[in-house]
C-alpha cells in the first residue's frame, strides 16, 4: 500500500489524541512491543521492546540494546490537535433546537468548521463494580453541523468576520422535540446507562475523510496533519530503525497545542520520568554522560509559502511542499534548534538522501513553538526542531506533499540507527 495511504488510515483511526495513543499502542502491540506500567517496577532485558502509555493520551516507547547503552536517541511529536471540546451537560436549547456547548482547544482556524458533518470523540470515566473505568468513544456517523448565517442576513461577511465561539461555533445536536439526549447517544455508544457515566473528555470531530490531490497525486488533504503526519513517519522510522548501542526512543505528547504544561504533555516530567527509569533499571547511575551523548528530533510540522500569500513568508527561508523536511530556527528560542543540532541532523537527513529546507517566521510575524524548547527545560540534551510543509495549519483539513512523508520516515529510520558521540568540541555521527 502506498505509504500516504496507509497515513491516511493511520489519521482516520485516531480522531483525538487518545485514540492516537490508542492506534499507535495497537501497531506497536503487533510489532511484538510490551506494556509497562509506570505504578510497577520494570525489570528490563537487553533487547527488550516496551512502551509506556500515560493518560490514555501520550505514548512513550523504546527498545533496550544488547550492547551497553551509550546514549538515547529520540524522536518526539504529538497527537492533539485544535478542534472543539464539548463542555459538561452541553446542551443548549435555542428556538426549539438544541445545539451542544463547546469551546477552542487550541489555535483553531474557525471558518473551516461550518457546515460539515461533524461527530463526538474522546474518552468517557464509566462506573463500575470494581471502580471507574476509562473507554474511548468515537460515534460513527454524522452527529452533528454547525450551520453558517445565511449571506442575505449578513452582506458584509465576505469581507472579513470575526467569530463568536460562544455564539456561532455551537453545533446543531437535535430539535426540542426528539428524546434522545446527548448523553444518551454517548451512553448506547460505549454500552452502559447514563447514570453510569460519571465524567467525560469529548470532543467534535471531523467526519470527513483525508485524500490525495492533484495533477499527479502530489497532494494530500486531511484533518490532523499537524502533527499524525509527523507523529506516523516518526513511529514508521522507529519501528524500521537498526540495531546501535542507542536506545532508539519514540515519544507522542497529548497537549501540545494548549501549551503543553500537564502531565502527559512535553512541559511535564513524562520523558524525564521514562528516560531515569531505563537508566536505573539498567543498573546505569552516573545519568549524565548518557544524556550528554544523547540527542532528540522535535518533529512538529512547519509552514510551506502559501500560493495566495508569498509576502507573509520569510525574504529567503521559503519551504515547498515536496520539498523535504524543513529545520526550523527561531532566534526568540521558541524552536531548539542551534547550529550544532541543524548540523547534525543535516547529516543525518544526507546520509539517508533526504532533501533539507530551512524556516524562520517572516520577521513581522510572530510565530508560534513546539515542543523542543520545553523538552530542554527538563532534559540538557542536543535537539533539533523540524517538521514537514503544510498549508492550512490549524485548519480541519490541512494540506502537505506526499513525498514528504517518506523522506521523515527514511531521515528517522537513518536518526535511530545513529549513534552520537562528543569529543573535543566535535559531534561524531555512526550509523
Amino acid at each position: 500500500m502506498n505509504i500516504n495511504h496507509e497515513l491516511l488510515q493511520f489519521i482516520q483511526s485516531s480522531p483525538t489524541a487518545f485514540h492516537a495513543a490508542n492506534t499507535t499502542e495497537g501497531i506497536l502491540r503487533d510489532s511484538g512491543y510490551s506494556p509497562l506500567e509506570e505504578n510497577r517496577t520494570w525489570d528490563l532485558q537487553a533487547g527488550g521492546k516496551y512502551y509506556v502509555v500515560r493518560n490514555l493520551s501520550s505514548l512513550i516507547a523504546f527498545r533496550i540494546p544488547k550492547n551497553p547503552v551509550r546514549s538515547f536517541m529520540i524522536g518526539a511529536s504529538h497527537s492533539d490537535s485544535p478542534m472543539l471540546k464539548i463542555k459538561p451537560d452541553p446542551e443548549v436549547k435555542s428556538e426549539s433546537l438544541i445545539r451542544i456547548n463547546t469551546e477552542r482547544y487550541g489555535g483553531m482556524l474557525a471558518a473551516p468548521w461550518f457546515d460539515r458533518p461533524l461527530t463526538c470523540a474522546g474518552r468517557v470515566c464509566v462506573k463500575t463494580r470494581s471502580g471507574v473505568e476509562q473507554r474511548l468513544v468515537y460515534v460513527d456517523r454524522d452527529l452533528f453541523v454547525i450551520p453558517s448565517l445565511a449571506i442575505h442576513m449578513d452582506r458584509s461577511v465576505n469581507e472579513g468576520h470575526a467569530y463568536d465561539f460562544q455564539k456561532e461555533l455551537l453545533p446543531l445536536f437535535r430539535s426540542e422535540s426528539s428524546g434522545k439526549s446527548f448523553r444518551s447517544v454517548i451512553a448506547e455508544t460505549i454500552s452502559v446507562t447514563e447514570e453510569d457515566i460519571l465524567s467525560y473528555e469529548l470532543f467534535a470531530v471531523q467526519r470527513g475523510s483525508g485524500f490525495i490531490f492533484g495533477a499527479e497525486n502530489e497532494f494530500l488533504c486531511s484533518p490532523r496533519l499537524d502533527d499524525l503526519q509527523c507523529g506516523f513517519a516518526d513511529l514508521q522510522g522507529f519501528l524500521r530503525a537498526r540495531e546501535s548501542s542507542a536506545v532508539p526512543v519514540f515519544a507522542l505528547f497529548d497537549n501540545e497545542e494548549v501549551g503543553s504544561m500537564t502531565k502527559q504533555g512535553a512541559a511535564g516530567t513524562f520523558l524525564q520520568d521514562i528516560l531515569d527509569r531505563i537508566l536505573h533499571s539498567l543498573g546505569i547511575s552516573d545519568i549524565y554522560p548518557v544524556l550528554a551523548d544523547s540527542f532528540i528530533v522535535s518533529a512538529d510540522n512547519a509552514h510551506a509559502v502559501h500560493p495566495a500569500f508569498p509576502e507573509k513568508a520569510d525574504p529567503s527561508l521559503r519551504p515547498r511542499l515536496n520539498g523535504g523536511i524543513v529545520i526550523k530556527h527561531s532566534g526568540a528560542q521558541l524552536y531548539s534548534t542551534d547550529a550544532v543540532s541543524s548540523a547534525v541532523f543535516k547529516t543525518i537527513c544526507q546520509r539517508a538522501g533526504v532533501p533539507v529546507q530551512e524556516f524562520a517566521n517572516h520577521s513581522n510575524i510572530r510565530g508560534g513553538s513546539t515542543l523542543g524548547h520545553l523538552l530542554n527545560s527538563h532534559l540538557s540534551i542536543n535537539t533539533v526542531d523540524i517538521g514537514l510543509p503544510q498549508l492550512a495549519m490549524h485548519s480541519c483539513f490541512e494540506t502537505a506533499g506526499t513525498a514528504d512523508t517518506q523522506y521523515l520516515i527514511d531521515a528517522m529510520t537513518e536518526f535511530y540507527s545513529s549513534v552520537i558521540s562528543a569529543e573535543d568540541h566535535t559531534l561524531r555521527i555512526q550509523s
